[in-house]
C-alpha cells in the first residue's frame, strides 16, 4: 500500500542566497557539508532572477526557487518605500516554499534575497540562522538579526555591528573544499599548463569579482601594454563576461596581448591561486577568507560603493597582519598599479612574509561549522560533524512587522 504522502527526506534545509559570487558560493560550500553529514538531505536555495544565483546553483546540482524581491538599496530613489511590501510579499512566497520542501531550518547567507527566507520562516513558526560574512554586516543581515536569535559570522569584527551580535558564533567564511587543502606550490606548475600561463614568468591574477570590476581591468590592461615588451611576466585579467571583448580588443590594439589573458569567469579558483605570484583584487568577504586560507599574497583595492564600506574593513583582516597591501579604487590607474606590484611582485622575501602573515583561521571548517549549527536547529546530530559551540540561546526577537514599522 502506498503512502498517501511523499517521503520526507531525513533533512530538508532551505538556503537564502543569491546577488554575487560573494553570498552563492558559501552557500554552495554549506550545502554540500550538509549533504556530506547526511546523505539523502535535501537542501535547495531561494534567490532572485536578477543575480548569479541563476547561473551557479543550477550548474552546483541544487534546486533554485525565485522570490520577488527588490534590493536594500537607498539608490533605489521613492522604489525604496515599496520594501515593505516587497519583503512581506517575497516572505510570504518563502514561507510557502519552506512548507512545501517539509525544511527543518531555513538559512540566510546575506544580500537581498536571503532576507525573504527568515522573514518566510517567522512567519511559518521554523528555526533559522543567519551567517554574516562581511566585517561590516550588510543591510539584508542587519534586518534579519532582529527576526532571529542565531547568528553566526564570518570575521569577528562584524559582532559590535548586529542586533543580538554578541552572543553570535564565530565560525569563519565557508569556502569550497578544494581551496580549503590547496598546497599552491604543489599545484602550480600544473595550474600553469591548465590556464595555459608561462611556466617560469611572475604571474599576476587580476580579479574583480563574479562581475568583474571596471578599474581593476583599465589599469591591468594599461599595465599590460606597458609590461609588453617583457618575457619574465604575464597578467591573468578577469574581467567578467560584459567587458571580455573590449578587453581583448585593447590588448591586442596596444600590445598587451603579448604578456596578458583576459577570461570573463574562473571557475576554478583553486587552479588562478596556485598559478599567481601576486592577486591584485576587490575586497569581498570570500575573497578575503579564500587568500586567508590559501596564504596568497594580495593587494586589495576595496569597492568604494560597498554599503558601510564593508570591503574596506573586510581588506583591513588582512593588510593588519602583513598578509596585503591596501590601495584606495580612487588610486587605482595604470601608473600606481605598476609602482604597487612593480617591486612586490619580485620580491621572493617580501611575498613569503605576507604568504606567512596571512591566518586562515576557521575558514576551512567554516562549512562544517555552519553545518553543525544547522544540524543542532533541525535536531540531527550527525556522526562525524566537528565540535562546533555551545548553541546560542534564544531572547525575544521582532516580528516582520514590527521590524518593518
Amino acid at each position: 500500500m502506498h503512502s498517501p504522502h511523499p517521503t520526507v527526506p531525513p533533512l530538508s534545509v532551505v538556503i537564502g542566497a543569491g546577488g554575487t559570487g560573494g553570498h552563492i558560493y558559501p552557500g554552495l560550500a554549506l550545502a554540500d557539508a550538509l549533504r556530506r553529514a547526511v546523505p539523502g538531505a535535501l537542501v535547495t536555495f531561494v534567490g532572485t532572477e536578477r543575480g548569479l544565483e541563476g547561473r551557479l546553483i543550477p550548474e552546483a546540482g541544487y534546486r533554485l526557487h525565485t522570490v520577488d524581491m527588490i534590493p536594500f538599496d537607498p539608490s533605489l530613489g521613492a522604489r525604496r518605500y515599496l520594501l515593505p511590501a516587497a519583503l512581506l510579499k517575497s516572505g510570504a512566497q518563502c514561507r510557502t516554499i519552506l512548507r512545501e520542501q517539509r525544511a527543518q531550518v531555513a538559512v540566510g547567507m546575506g544580500g537581498y534575497p536571503s532576507a525573504p527566507v527568515i522573514v518566510g520562516a517567522r512567519m511559518a513558526g521554523l528555526p533559522s540562522v543567519i551567517h554574516e560574512s562581511n566585517a561590516v554586516p550588510g543591510r539584508a543581515n542587519r534586518f534579519a538579526a532582529h527576526l532571529t536569535d542565531r547568528i553566526t559570522l564570518a570575521f569577528e569584527e562584524s559582532r559590535q555591528h548586529l542586533a543580538g551580535g554578541r552572543r553570535a558564533d564565530t565560525v569563519g567564511m565557508p569556502v569550497a573544499a578544494r581551496l580549503a587543502a590547496l598546497d599552491r606550490s604543489g599545484l602550480r606548475a600544473e595550474a600553469r599548463r591548465r590556464l595555459g600561463l608561462p611556466a617560469a614568468a611572475r604571474v599576476l591574477l587580476v580579479n574583480g569579482g563574479s562581475l568583474g570590476a571596471a578599474r581593476l581591468t583599465a589599469a591591468a590592461v594599461g599595465l599590460a601594454a606597458l609590461w609588453q615588451d617583457r618575457t619574465d611576466v604575464h597578467l591573468l585579467i578577469k574581467t567578467g563576461p560584459a567587458a571580455l571583448d573590449d578587453a581583448r580588443q585593447e590588448l591586442v590594439a596596444s600590445g598587451g596581448s603579448a604578456v596578458a589573458t583576459a577570461v570573463p569567469y574562473l571557475d576554478h579558483m583553486d587552479l588562478a591561486y596556485a598559478a599567481a605570484d601576486l592577486v591584485v583584487c576587490r575586497a569581498g568577504s570570500a575573497t578575503v577568507a579564500e587568500l586567508a586560507t590559501t596564504r596568497t599574497p594580495a593587494v586589495l583595492v576595496p569597492y568604494p560603493h560597498a554599503p558601510g564600506d564593508h570591503q574596506t574593513h573586510n581588506a583591513r583582516v588582512l593588510t593588519d597582519v602583513g598578509a596585503g597591501v591596501l590601495l584606495p579604487d580612487a588610486a587605482t590607474d595604470t601608473p600606481r598599479l605598476a609602482a604597487s606590484v612593480g617591486g612586490l611582485l619580485w620580491d621572493d622575501d617580501r611575498l613569503r612574509a605576507m604568504a606567512a602573515a596571512a591566518d586562515p583561521g576557521t575558514h576551512a571548517q567554516a562549512d562544517d561549522l555552519l553545518a553543525a549549527h544547522v544540524l543542532r536547529l533541525a535536531g540531527h546530530p550527525a556522526p562525524g560533524t566537528p565540535t562546533a559551540p555551545t548553541p546560542i540561546a534564544p531572547t525575544p526577537t521582532a516580528t516582520a512587522s514590527e521590524t518593518l514599522a
